[in-house]
């Protein structure tokens, strides 16, 4: 039987499960932009796009405060502020006004996941971090599925209350932490003399190939909260139609993501991030060709599978990389694919789907598969990179006991 993980990760679990749970604004925010506030799905491309640029910048300030001041404190602030800004934004109805606030949240949203993942990093074995990790992704798609099945009623009910019902999730999320989850970094003395800085990840050419990779994943898979809706909506489809699409590839991995690992685990990271991006790339390509919502469904459906797969393999690659005393950094730039994608996705989307019409579904499955053949050429190196670390921290370990 596996051991069992700590509490600490429990804790930290449960504030993203809440926290992923009444994130409302993000999987509506296209859509709010283009029916409540009158605007072109261009325009409403380039606000949103504005919560991509916001994480970019929360991401690395938050990998580097994570490194320097803590973990847990990260993460609390993070949190309120993200608050903050999603109550503003429920009363708030002057266009610049919306742009800054929209600017805010995905800064603080962004800033809070390099404290996270690194926190649990820092308390979960590595050879317990498969699994760790695994719980984590179906914590969040558990959220997510519930976000995105309550997001499509309420937006027909009110955006405001679905605005400060996320804020209230915000909030809960940075109480848990404060309360219950204890600072992580524990790295003192000779250990920390080499910090290191933003400059050493991005040098680390291994690293900074797998980080290209997942952003082009990221940048296809943002299309679900970005331009699919306004797919639907072209197709007649309603709120709850989209909401109900989401959903169904959350119950997906609500009830298989748990059993990935088993499944997986006879083959390379690689291989399985490469089919991952395969299925991903059929997924979103079927979507230029739907129209009846089960179409949806069987897309929403054979994307999940990509994702499934991606879960597990994405978050190891990055704690097997990353120096423990660098750990807020390395996850911060991983973290920026997200950021950078939220920016990307909307902005390039929605021009590319009001001029391009179904034949951008036909460019996002051909990212996906640059990135399918990118993780076949590039696992092996990456991989190699992986394990000479890992011994070189384990000797480095080893000197300073002995030294003590």
């Amino acid at each position: 039987m596996s051991p069992r993980l700590p509490r600490t990760f429990w804790f930290i679990w449960t504030s993203l499960l809440i926290n992923k749970a009444a994130g409302f604004v993000v999987i509506v925010l296209m859509l709010y932009l283009t029916t409540q506030r009158g605007l072109a799905e261009s325009q409403a491309g380039i606000v949103v796009g504005l919560f991509g640029a916001g994480g970019a910048a929360g991401v690395l300030l938050g990998g580097v405060v994570a490194d320097r001041f803590g973990r847990k404190v990260t993460m609390v602030t993070a949190s309120f502020l993200a608050a903050v800004a999603l109550v503003s934004l429920s009363f708030v109805t002057w266009l610049p006004g919306i742009c800054a606030l929209v600017a805010l949240f995905g800064f603080a949203n962004s800033a809070h996941g390099p404290a996270a993942i690194a926190s649990i990093a820092d308390v979960v074995r590595p050879e317990d971090r498969d699994r760790a990790f695994n719980l984590m992704f179906w914590a969040m798609n558990v959220g997510t599925g519930l976000a995105a099945f309550l997001a499509g009623f309420l937006a027909q009910y009110s955006y405001t209350l679905l605005f400060q019902l996320d804020a209230v999730g915000a909030l809960a999320t940075g109480v848990i932490v404060l309360l219950a989850v204890p600072e992580t970094s524990r790295h003192r003395g000779p250990l920390t003399v080499a910090r290191g800085r933003f400059t050493d990840v991005l040098r680390d050419r291994p690293y900074m190939i797998f980080i290209g990779l997942m952003l082009l994943q990221s940048v296809v898979h943002t299309q679900t909260s970005t331009t699919l809706p306004v797919s639907m909506a072209r197709d007649g489809l309603s709120e709850s139609d989209y909401g109900m699409t989401l959903t169904v590839g959350s119950v997906m991995i609500i009830c298989g993501q748990l059993f990935v690992p088993r499944l997986i685990r006879r083959f390379s990271k690689a291989t399985v991030m490469s089919a991952a991006m395969f299925m991903m790339a059929i997924g979103f390509g079927m979507v230029g060709f739907a129209n009846p919502f089960l179409m949806y469904l069987l897309c929403a459906m054979t994307w999940t599978i990509g994702s499934m797969l991606a879960a597990p393999p994405n978050a190891t690659v990055i704690a097997d990389m990353s120096p423990p005393q660098m750990r807020g950094r390395y996850q911060g730039v991983f973290n920026l694919t997200f950021a950078a994608a939220a920016f990307l996705a909307p902005m390039l989307g929605g021009f590319t789907l009001q001029y391009l019409g179904d034949w951008h579904w036909a460019v996002i499955a051909g990212l996906a598969l640059v990135g399918c053949v990118g993780h076949l050429l590039a696992g092996p190196a990456r991989e190699k990179a992986a394990a000479e670390r890992a011994h070189n921290h384990a000797e480095l370990h080893i000197e300073l006991s002995n030294s003590k």
